[in-house]
């Protein structure tokens, strides 16, 4: 059964239709959350709290983007009120690659530095330009996507994104710089 079907199920009362509907998305909405978040315990919550809000307004979904893009959107606007809430910044983390040979100590080393780096320089992002940017390079979605899951024009996302790839990239030359001169 997809999503589409699930929905219409669990719209009507049928709560192992909503049950299965969370299994299916349960891991998506996790990983959104712990990358706008930056932290298990935060997304944990956020996540729950999605899934309940999702509950709540199942009748109230106009059908005018995917039930997936609804899905996102209700997650992202409940990580961003826990944001504002706790007043702490995002945080996003790059995807990790599994290497085919094993690695050297050195390896690791240099990797772990590397995404340190990277998670820092997302970090210091804007609000604004970090979602967009993780939503997109991150975790794949279209940019039509991320413009519903922020709820801002395809225009506004094309140049969050932008500006945000320019800052990572101004971020990251100047580690880089840093390091060339050790």
């Amino acid at each position: 059964m997809d999503d589409k079907q699930l929905f219409a199920k669990a719209r009507n009362g049928d709560m192992t239709a909503f049950e299965q509907l969370v299994m299916l998305y349960q891991s998506k909405v996790y990983n959104l959350a712990h990358k706008l978040t930056g932290n298990y315990d935060d997304a944990s919550d956020a996540a729950q709290e999605a899934f309940i809000k999702l509950y709540k307004s199942l009748g109230s979904f106009k059908e005018q983007s995917s039930i997936s893009t609804w899905i996102y959107r209700i997650t992202y606007n409940v990580c961003i009120d826990r944001l504002r809430q706790n007043k702490r910044h995002m945080v996003a983390e790059a995807d990790e690659t599994v290497a085919d040979r094993s690695p050297t100590p050195d390896d690791v080393v240099i990797a772990n530095d590397d995404r340190r780096r990277i998670h820092e320089a997302i970090r210091r992002l804007p609000e604004e330009y970090r979602a967009a940017v993780v939503l997109r390079d991150v975790n794949g979605h279209s940019y039509d996507e991320v413009a519903a899951i922020l709820g801002c024009s395809l225009g506004t996302v094309k140049s969050r994104i932008s500006r945000g790839r320019g800052l990572l990239k101004e971020y990251l030359s100047h580690y880089l710089e840093q390091t060339e001169t050790i």
